[in-house]
């Protein structure tokens, strides 16, 4: 049960990726970003290029203005978070970012991942290997056909998370672009955990 769902979360992850990709320019453009809501911060990320968002508990740097960071708060139909994806304003690269509850490791998921692409026409998948993201992150890339490579970068996040992205570019990228994405995906991390102690702090009466 658990693995049709992840898979179901690749396919559905995938061609969010594949399908935002073809209409990104037209999107992406006018302005900084964001879904309509909170204009104000994404005013605020587009020019400090960090994304804060406290509740799913993980910051984002982008390496470069040149990645534009739209806000979606979409939901797989399992209810996974899909909250924003990463747009390469000059190459039409682009990084979908997914919180899903830590229901298994990061190399779980890769795994079935993996599997469940490499079941998809066309896809041809590297074995999960750890990265260097973090202790226990790990990664693989993929192609589908001739015109779209990709990788995915899975790795603990915080309150019992996992941080799943999922990054996508045109074959005819230029080799800088997997150097932005590798950087972009660095730059995505959990936020520190609340230590127990502020969190006792007495209160003054």
């Amino acid at each position: 049960m658990g693995a049709m769902r992840m898979l179901g979360w690749g396919v559905l992850l995938l061609s969010t990726a594949c399908g935002a990709s073809r209409t990104a320019v037209t999107k992406a453009e006018p302005g900084t970003g964001g879904s309509g809501r909170g204009s104000d911060e994404s005013a605020i990320a587009s020019t400090t290029r960090r994304y804060v968002d406290e509740d799913l508990g993980f910051e984002i740097i982008r390496p470069t203005a040149e990645w534009q960071l739209d806000e979606t708060n979409e939901r797989t139909p399992e209810g996974l978070a899909i909250p924003v994806i990463l747009r390469h304003r000059v190459t039409g690269a682009q990084v979908v970012l997914q919180v899903a509850p830590g229901v298994a490791t990061p190399v779980q998921f890769a795994e079935r991942l993996t599997q469940g692409l490499r079941q998809q026409p066309g896809f041809t998948t590297t074995d999960p290997q750890p990265i260097a993201l973090s202790d226990n992150a790990v990664g693989f890339d993929f192609q589908v056909g001739e015109g779209v490579r990709g990788k995915v970068a899975v790795r603990e996040g915080n309150g019992g998370r996992v941080l799943m992205m999922l990054a996508t570019w045109p074959t005819e990228a230029s080799a800088d672009i997997t150097q932005s994405v590798d950087a972009l995906m660095a730059g995505v991390r959990p936020l520190p955990e609340p230590s127990v102690a502020v969190r006792a702090t007495p209160r003054t009466p």
